[in-house]
């Protein structure tokens, strides 16, 4: 390392924590909208307000309905018929109507047995996360009747999920948010590299040193690079200590994949830096380019329910790949030999990108 590059170095670490509204940004907002994030990014559904109507009133439907009620998911509030259910739904007082019909013991013995189930599909994440809930309580009283009430079953179906048994969806989804963190973290301190020398009016200072432009560009870059690896740190150490999601990779294989993905980043912030005027100009750059990002990534959406154009579309955000790698590494223990795919995407794009800022660079002032 040249004695220039090392005192840029320690120049933009200076000015960067000096600033206490830069320290904030640096280590405290990671850290507050991880444990943000952890608790209120989930598609579990702990509690469910369901109507009862019983219209059978025997022995058999009340033994379902209690099998509803023991699972504590499930909370029973008794309607007399389905105009009372119906009104408690308009109302937003229930999310599920239970109804049995009259016959309902009688058709037991002879598999002729229904009971009718209605969602509040006005959010279908949940509608479907409460009608898995009412299969599995359906099938666990059906497989707990005695053979001669048991409906007629040709095959009894056993599943297991690898990789998460219990389906928690926090353990989805907080391996993305160390992506989207590091991703709005850095492009914002790397976007605001140049331009923030353009306000100031120190760019024309810089500009009768004897540095280089790869020094210059080196110097911009590196502090915010140890930046992204220490949230990723930060974050990943939250998520596993506090939220107890599980890691089942290496740490080597995750820093490998976050020093790649923080080259397409970095990249795209000078990118926006070198092209903006003001630092207001580039903040609201980096938007337009961190919604599409977190998007197309399949953080929120899969990717194969995309239309093609977006799957398409999506090929070019390095968001995609660093979110497969990060949830491989966390959840199926995948090392170098799944990942490098991934990793190959991220330093190409990661490379383009960079190349792409340092040709637009321009040690001058404009």
């Amino acid at each position: 390392m040249t004695g220039r590059l090392r005192h840029l170095l320690r120049k933009e670490l200076i000015q960067a924590l000096r600033d206490p509204r830069m320290r904030v940004v640096i280590l405290a907002v990671p850290l507050i909208q991880t444990l943000v994030f952890g608790y209120a990014v989930s598609t579990d559904v702990d509690r469910v307000e369901a109507a009862v109507v019983d219209r059978d009133r025997t022995g058999q439907s009340r033994s379902l309905v209690q099998e509803f009620t023991r699972s504590r998911t499930f909370a029973e509030r008794t309607a007399v018929d389905m105009e009372a259910a119906a009104g408690m739904m308009d109302r937003g007082e229930v999310d599920m109507v239970l109804s049995v019909p009259r016959g309902f013991g009688e058709g037991l013995g002879g598999g002729d047995a229904t009971v009718q189930v209605i969602l509040d599909g006005s959010s279908s994440g949940t509608a479907g996360t409460v009608m898995g809930y009412v299969n599995e309580v359906l099938a666990a009283w059906s497989g707990g009747l005695s053979p001669a009430s048991r409906p007629a079953a040709g095959v009894e179906l056993s599943s297991r999920a690898w990789f998460n048994p219990e389906l928690e969806s926090r353990n989805f989804y907080l391996p993305g948010v160390v992506v989207t963190l590091v991703t709005i973290v850095t492009l914002m301190l790397s976007s605001m590299a140049v331009v923030r020398e353009k306000e100031m009016g120190t760019i024309e200072q810089i500009s009768v040193t004897p540095i280089s432009r790869a020094e210059l560009i080196l110097g911009k870059l590196l502090p915010f690079a140890a930046v992204g690896l220490l949230n990723v740190a930060l974050v990943a150490t939250i998520s596993v200590l506090w939220f107890a999601v599980p890691f089942r990779g290496s740490i080597a294989v995750l820093m490998a994949g976050a020093a790649l993905f923080l080259l397409s980043t970095l990249g795209m912030g000078l990118l926006i830096s070198t092209v903006s005027s003001t630092q207001q100009q580039a903040m609201l750059t980096d938007f337009l380019f961190i919604m599409p990002a977190i998007l197309l990534s399949g953080f929120v959406f899969p990717i194969s329910n995309m239309p093609w154009w977006a799957q398409g579309l999506s090929l070019l955000n390095p968001l995609r790949y660093m979110l497969v790698m990060v949830r491989g590494v966390f959840l199926r223990g995948a090392g170098m030999a799944h990942l490098w795919p991934q990793m190959a995407a991220l330093a190409a794009l990661g490379a383009a990108l960079l190349s792409g800022a340092v040709l637009r660079f321009r040690k001058r002032v404009g």
